[in-house]
Parts: structure tokens; sequence; C-alpha cells
């Protein structure tokens, strides 16, 4: 997927949460599922800690204060992940 402008502008309005992924809706109507594994912080978060989650840039990324942890909707579409680091 290339980093266009236009993808650079998508917004996401939505989150909602199922067993194993979280869902990212976007203002265009897609609705972009992602496993938490992609990125460590939110697959060792409780439930409790994921739901705790805001919209930040307008909409061009989520925050979860609990877990400090940021993903923006750009970097989901192009398949970026923050997986564990490796010790």
């Amino acid at each position: 997927m290339s980093t266009s402008a236009e993808q650079q502008d998508i917004r996401a309005t939505g989150l909602s949460f199922e067993n194993d992924f979280f869902y990212i809706e976007l203002e265009d109507g897609w609705r972009i599922g992602v496993p938490y594994n992609w990125f460590w912080r939110l697959a060792k978060a409780t439930q409790e800690q994921r739901m705790n989650w805001r919209f930040i840039g307008k909409g061009s990324g989520i925050h979860w204060p609990d877990i400090d942890e940021d993903i923006s909707v750009t970097g989901v579409l192009n398949g970026k992940k923050n997986q564990a680091p490796s010790i």
C-alpha cells in the first residue's frame, strides 16, 4: 500500500473489540481488523486496559493511557507492527 496524501488523511471514527482482534472503523465506512499480537502491549493488556482508549489527532491515531500505547491508522493500513522487543 502506498503512503499517499489520501491515505494519511484517513481517520478512525470508532473502535470495537472481539476475541483476539480490535476493529478500527474508518470514516469512509471500512472496518479494519487488527490482531492484538501486532502490538505487544495490547496483547499483554487486560480487557479493562484495552477498553480505556481515546482517539488522538482527530482520529488519525488511538492512545491507550494505561499501557502507554499509541497506534496510527496509517501505520495499521501499512501493516506496521510493534511486536515484543527482543531481550
